[in-house]
C-alpha cells in the first residue's frame, strides 16, 4: 500500500486539471439552466437550494454569536452566503465572474472583489477564509489551497462545505432530482454536465486539505462519507512550507501554459449544484 505522500504526490500530478467539454446540444441551454437552478425556478432547483442551506449554516456556524472576523470568501457567487452571516467585516471575496454579483442586494457589504485569488495583495491575512459549493469546480485546486493556506492569520481557519461529489447518496440524489428532470425537459444527460462543473471529487478535497494543514475536521450531512450529500471542511494550522512549494509548482506549470487558468474558483453560481 502507498504511504500517504506517496499518495498526495499522485494526487498533486493530476493537477492543473483540464474540463471536459460540453456537448453542444447542452452549450445552447447551459444559461437558461443556470438561471433555473439559481433562482429556484424548478421544483428540483428549489429542493436542492433547501438542503443546500445546511453547508451555508456549517460555514457561518463560527460567528453566528456576532462576532467580526476578517473573511475572505472563495466562490462567491450570488453572495448568498452572506445571508447566513452577521455583518462580518471586512469582507472580500474571490469571484472570477462580476456580473453574478453585481446587482446583489449584498454588494454594499464587499469591501474588496478579486477575480483571481493571485490578485489578493500578497501581505493580506485572513481570520476566516471560506467557501461553499466551490471547491469542486476549481482545476487548479492545490494553487488555490496554498494561497489560502498563506493568507491565513496566525489563529486563522479555514471553512469549506462541498457536495459529496464521488459518493453513492450524493449520485443518487442529484440523478433522481435534477438529473431526472433535466432529461424530462430537455432529453440531454445532465451527468455531462456534472462531469463538466465537478471536477474535484469531496475525496479528492477532503486529501488535499489534509495534506497542507495539520488540523482538519471533517463533517457530513448524511450516514458517513459514501452515505452523504455534503461534507463541511475546518482546517487550521497550515503547512507553510509546503504551501510554498506547491504555489511554486503551480504558478510555474501555468506559466508553461501560458496564463491561461486563472487560479479562481469557477464559482458555485454555476447551472450544476
Amino acid at each position: 500500500m502507498a504511504s500517504r505522500p506517496n499518495r498526495l504526490e499522485s494526487l498533486l500530478a493530476r493537477y492543473p486539471k483540464l474540463r471536459p467539454p460540453l456537448p453542444p446540444a447542452i452549450q445552447e441551454i447551459y444559461a437558461l439552466q443556470y438561471k433555473a437552478n439559481r433562482t429556484g425556478e424548478t421544483t428540483a432547483a428549489s429542493l436542492s437550494q433547501w438542503l443546500e442551506a445546511w453547508m451555508h449554516r456549517q460555514v457561518a456556524r463560527d460567528v453566528a454569536g456576532g462576532a467580526s472576523r476578517a473573511t475572505l470568501e472563495l466562490g462567491a457567487g450570488t453572495l448568498n452566503q452572506l445571508r447566513y452571516e452577521p455583518f462580518t467585516a471586512p469582507y472580500d471575496i474571490v469571484e472570477p465572474f462580476a456580473e453574478l454579483f453585481a446587482d446583489a442586494p449584498e454588494r454594499g457589504r464587499i469591501r474588496r472583489a478579486y477575480a483571481d485569488i493571485a490578485e489578493a495583495p500578497r501581505d493580506a491575512r485572513y481570520q476566516r477564509i471560506t467557501s461553499v459549493a466551490a471547491l469542486e469546480h476549481i482545476c487548479d485546486l492545490p494553487l488555490v489551497l496554498a494561497r489560502s493556506a498563506q493568507m491565513l492569520s496566525a489563529d486563522g481557519v479555514f471553512r469549506a462545505a462541498i457536495p459529496a461529489e464521488g459518493g453513492l447518496l450524493w449520485r443518487l440524489g442529484w440523478g433522481l432530482t435534477t438529473g431526472l428532470e433535466f432529461r424530462l425537459r430537455h432529453g440531454l444527460d445532465y451527468g455531462d454536465l456534472m462531469r463538466h462543473e465537478h471536477v474535484n471529487t469531496a475525496r479528492e478535497i477532503e486529501a488535499l486539505v489534509g495534506g497542507l494543514f495539520q488540523y482538519v475536521r471533517v463533517r457530513s450531512f448524511g450516514l458517513g462519507r459514501q452515505l452523504s450529500l455534503y461534507r463541511f471542511i475546518e482546517a487550521r494550522m497550515p503547512r507553510l512550507d509546503l504551501a510554498r512549494a506547491w504555489i511554486e509548482r503551480y504558478t510555474t506549470r501555468r506559466r508553461q501554459a501560458g496564463g491561461a487558468r486563472r487560479s479562481g474558483p469557477r464559482s458555485r453560481g454555476s447551472a450544476a449544484k
